[in-house]
């Protein structure tokens, strides 16, 4: 493999990781709306933003051990699809659980070819 393509192998899933939590941080900034007092706004704030922190915790670990990622990210899509069907349309699905099924993929594919991305990073 060259070495920019390894480069893009390697860095693609931790660089959409990054992305996807800035996403599902912006879907935090509705409490701002909500009428709340400063502290009732703190506490909604923290707690729309555990989703968030799921993520980052999960690209953490992924960062380190590809195929815990693999699997974290799988696993966070499969219980995001589990946890709300039937509550929205299809494309909602793909726009919150796609992402992190592709993760998933990509970090798998970081685990198959670990030694040669490590080797000349």
């Amino acid at each position: 493999m060259k070495k920019p393509v390894k480069r893009v192998v390697f860095w693609t899933p931790r660089i959409l990781g990054i992305l996807f939590a800035m996403f599902i941080s912006i879907f935090a900034l509705d409490v701002f709306g909500e009428g709340y007092n400063f502290w009732e706004t703190i506490v909604a704030l923290l707690m729309h933003l555990v989703p968030t922190g799921i993520i980052v915790i999960a690209l953490a670990i992924a960062w380190r051990w590809e195929w815990v990622g693999a699997i974290l990210f799988a696993g966070l899509g499969a219980g995001y699809v589990i946890m709300a069907w039937g509550r929205f349309e299809w494309g909602t699905y793909l726009l919150i659980a796609g992402p992190l099924f592709l993760i998933g993929v990509l970090f798998l594919v970081n685990w198959f070819f670990r030694a040669e991305l490590r080797s000349s990073r």
